[in-house]
Order: structure tokens, then sequence, then C-alpha cells
């Protein structure tokens, strides 16, 4: 039995070339078909994000020495799925077996291979390509194998551990992250507080994106263009109101903004001293958080002089990027080894679950020998034959029959110099003895 991985991500490969591998849902859904169909695997859960693409594939029937000859199969059915040659994937493509790859999907899962170490959303990415698999599968009268099913529920459940016992998550470790973080240090509740975005780029987005999680009531956007202003709003997709003003009203907003983040593409200042001095008369001198992440600076310098003005610049903001990193790198060493935990628990699962089958066919078996071997005993009886000779042959051949496939096995382990496996049957014996 082999599970493989095979996968490109930022690290190996370039946009250009991440965006000819991945899998839109169409395509997904196609590729499970043909994995299906050619027997390739028995099952597959693909993963295809803006930073990776990434097949997994379980397969009970390949044998330790053909799993080099599958995966090559595996690989060239990969590239022959996205139009490309095996050759174009040579430097970027990566590929893991059996425990490096379960290892390697713990550490996806855990945001530990991810652009930002120890980010979350790659946890819902992974769930939600394993339904669609699931899905898949059912669809098709089948199902995800036992083995891999209970490989990714492993997963999930080491994931939410290391949520749990580290602070891989706790330290933001991107702008506007750390800007919505410094914002929740400052004031106790967002709720009741009154919010102006200035700008409607990307990094505005991503901070809309944190307050409203964190439930934030009051949002105003503030943009030079009131069009893309109102798309960014409509993007977001909120039943919540938000405001949006162009930037001749920015005073209006000023005026009664608890804080302000501004993210443009300005040449210009476009907050003052004196326009921050008159919004603080107006709202008798309240805290009032500035977080300038523009560059070239929408925000004044001078600002941070006055009173109750709480003023931070993206300089700032980036060396409380730069020290929850290293606290982030930290809790990573802490989630490795959680990882090594789950996955080596996961493997010795695996072992008995391959050979609980082993086990049941084997006493199967004993059964019918001795079932056989009883019923010509009986038959011997009836026919007047001696009843101590009877036993004693029926003990001896009993023996004889059970002890033989055992006995051939452990020949097998001392010509393997399988220590190990006679070291275990060896005190199995002992505990015979015990008893």
């Amino acid at each position: 039995m082999t599970i493989l991985v095979l996968g490109i991500n930022h690290k190996t490969a370039s946009v250009a070339l991440r965006e000819k591998v991945a899998f839109s849902d169409e395509k997904r859904l196609l590729a499970l078909r043909q994995i299906r169909q050619s027997a390739l695997a028995d099952s597959a859960v693909i993963l295809s994000t803006c930073n990776r693409t990434e097949v997994y594939l379980h397969n009970k029937q390949i044998p330790p020495q053909e799993a080099a000859q599958w995966q090559q199969r595996c690989i060239n059915w990969f590239a022959g799925a996205h139009g490309l040659n095996v050759d174009d994937l040579n430097d970027c493509l990566y590929s893991a077996q059996n425990q490096q790859a379960t290892a390697h999907l713990m550490r996806v899962a855990c945001g530990l291979d991810s652009l930002v170490l120890g980010e979350p959303q790659i946890l819902g990415q992974v769930k939600q390509a394993y339904q669609i698999s699931e899905q898949f599968y059912q669809r098709h009268d089948g199902a995800v194998s036992g083995e891999f099913s209970r490989l990714f529920q492993k997963t999930f459940a080491t994931a939410k551990r290391v949520r749990t016992e580290t602070d891989i998550g706790e330290n933001a470790v991107s702008v506007a992250y750390t800007a919505c973080t410094l914002a929740r240090q400052i004031f106790d509740s967002l709720r009741k507080l009154n919010i102006l975005l200035v700008g409607a780029g990307e990094t505005i987005e991503l901070v809309s994106r944190h307050l409203l999680r964190h439930g934030v009531k009051s949002l105003t956007i503030a943009n030079r263009t009131l069009a893309r202003a109102q798309a960014l709003v409509e993007k977001l997709g909120t039943d919540q109101y938000i405001q949006v003003l162009s930037l001749p009203e920015l005073q209006q907003g000023l005026d009664q903004a608890d804080i302000i983040i501004s993210s443009t593409g300005s040449q210009q200042i476009l907050i003052t001293q004196d326009m921050v001095r008159q919004a603080q008369q107006k709202r008798h001198y309240q805290p009032m958080l500035i977080v300038d992440i523009a560059v070239p600076r929408d925000v004044e310098e001078a600002v941070g002089e006055l009173e109750s003005v709480y003023h931070y610049t993206v300089d700032d903001l980036q060396h409380i990027i730069q020290r929850n990193v290293s606290r982030r790198e930290q809790a990573s060493a802490q989630a490795e080894t959680i990882i090594r935990q789950e996955n080596q628990d996961f493997y010795q699962w695996l072992k008995v679950h391959q050979f609980s089958g082993l086990i049941r066919t084997y006493r199967n078996s004993a059964e019918q020998i001795r079932q056989d071997l009883l019923e010509k005993a009986l038959l011997s009886l009836q026919q007047g034959e001696n009843p101590e000779r009877l036993l004693q042959e029926l003990s001896y051949k009993l023996t004889n029959k059970l002890l033989h496939q055992p006995t051939k096995a452990m020949q097998n382990m001392v010509k393997s110099g399988n220590a190990q496996g006679l070291q275990a049957f060896s005190d199995s014996l002992d505990g015979v003895k015990d008893e």
C-alpha cells in the first residue's frame, strides 16, 4: 500500500506556472474521474489554492518494489492533465510517499508550509478539498478509502491540537492583520467604535474583512473614486451598512472616527495635523488611533504630537511583524513535535489496521483446520476405532497444521535478519509460559 503526494507551491514555482497547474472546480472533478477510471489510485484528494496545487493519492495494491514506477505514472498523469511535458515540471514538482507524504499533509494543514507562517485559512481549504473528494466517491457508488479517511481526520485533529497547544496563530504577521490587532490592543472592544478606512485597494479589503469578523458595527470607507469604494462594499458581501465618502468629505469621516486606517497610492499627504486637531476638538479629545500603511505616507507625521492620538506608520507595523514572526517560528518548532507524534500514531494505527485482516484470516484458517480434523475423528469413532489413538492422532495433526505457517514465517525472519520480529515472537512465547 502506498500514499503519495505530488505538488507545486510558492517555494518551487512561479505564479505563471502555478496558474497552469491550478484545478478549477470543474477540472478537479474531471481529474478525480480520470484517476478513478484509470485505476491510478483507490482514493485521491486534490488541493488547489493560489499558492499551491497538491494531489494526494492512495493505492492499496502497490507493493514497495513497484512504488517508484507507480509514482512516475502519477507524475505523467499530472503533467498530461495540464497539457504539459514532464520535463516542464522537473525543477518544481515535489513528491513524497507514505510517512513523508502524511507528515507533509499535516504541515500544510497546520500552516507550517504556507507563505505566511501559521496562516489559518489553509486548514479550511484542505477540509474543503477532502469534502469534494468524499462527495465525488459517494456519487460514484463508493467512498474514500478507510485509511485515507482516517488520515484526513487525523490531520484535522492535529491542526486543531497545534492551534490549541501553541501560539502559531496568535501573533499577527501581515500588515492588514497587524493593524487590526493593534486596534484591539488599544481599545477593549471594536463593536461600539467608529472606524474610518481610507483607500479601497487590496490591503483595505483585508482590513475590512478582519474588522467585520470582529463584529465592527460602524465602518466608513473613504476613497478618491466613489465607484471603487462602492465596489469594495459589494465585494465584502455583508448585510451591514457601510458608509462611503469621497476624499473631499474626509474631514467629516475624521470628525467621527475613533480609528483611522489609511492605505492609498496618493503621492500627497491626505490627513494633516490640522485636520486631526479639528477632529479631536469635536470629539472632546477621546483616544484616536491612526494607522498609516501607505508608502508614501498618507498621514502627516506631526499628528502623533496631538493629545490622545496614537499614530503608527508602516515601519512601526513592520517592527511588530518581525517580532511576531520570531514568536511564530518558536511556536512552529512545537508544532513540528506535535506533527511527528501524530504522524507516528497514525502509522501505528495503520499497521494494526493492515494486519487485523491477516489475523482474522489466520484464525478462520485455524478454525477450518480444527473442524476438518474433528469431523474425521468423529467419523472414525463411529466406525469403532480406538478413542485414545484417535485423540493422540488428532492432537498431533492439529499441532502440526497450526504450527506449519508460523514456523515458515519464523524461518523467513531468520533468513532476512528480522531481529525485531523474532524478538516480538519470543516475547509472546514468554507470555504463554507465564499463563
